[in-house]
């Protein structure tokens, strides 16, 4: 969800791993690599135009992919762990808002994604509402986040239906009145779980 300390959050568990002797890579997407970042801009400009479910997937695909080939299978090949904030969990929210189009966003997801798929996934969760007024309401930061507390309540379920779609890969931690370092304590409390 839009505002929900993804971040913040992503910092800390990199921080936590480092304090453990861990080498983390922490990763945006899109984002990280040349042709992530280029489309970054692209995809989060408040000035361009509406498109296509499937053409902003495919782009977020394009990224991920490329993200996927040049810095995840090396980190992984050289045993680090890899801090990702968003990935198909958020196409699917974002782009897979009907039952058709969540099952293109899943068939892309086994297409490129293939088997670096993650160990775990945090998604943390905010109402609508809270999201919306947490990124500025009507004057959100980019293409995405001003489009609405109906398209957020939207993108709140299609992270819910990842969760569900991906039960034992995936984890929902309610965010809501919580404080960070609580927060960060959970997703490391989990992480260290899904390790063992």
């Amino acid at each position: 969800m839009d505002g929900c300390g993804k971040t913040t959050q992503a910092e800390k568990l990199k921080a936590a791993l480092k304090a453990d002797g861990r080498d983390p890579l922490h990763l945006r997407e899109p984002g990280s690599t040349g042709l992530g970042e280029g489309l970054r801009a692209m995809l989060l400009d408040t000035k361009r135009e509406d498109w296509d479910p499937r053409s902003e997937a495919l782009l977020f695909f394009a990224a991920r992919n490329q993200l996927l080939r040049e810095l995840v299978a090396p980190a992984l090949a050289a045993s680090r762990d890899v801090v990702c904030e968003r990935f198909t969990p958020s196409t699917l929210a974002y782009q897979g808002q009907t039952p058709e189009l969540r099952q293109w966003v899943l068939d892309l997801h086994r297409l490129v994604v293939a088997e670096q798929r993650p160990d775990c996934v945090f998604i943390l969760d905010l109402d609508a509402e809270e999201s919306f007024a947490r990124v500025g309401g009507d004057t959100g930061h980019d293409s995405f986040e001003s489009r609405g507390v109906s398209f957020q309540q939207k993108v709140r379920e299609g992270y819910l239906a990842y969760a569900e779609a991906f039960p034992k890969t995936s984890k929902v931690i309610s965010v809501a009145q919580r404080g960070i370092d609580e927060i960060a304590a959970e997703i490391l409390a989990a992480t260290k779980e899904y390790r063992s």
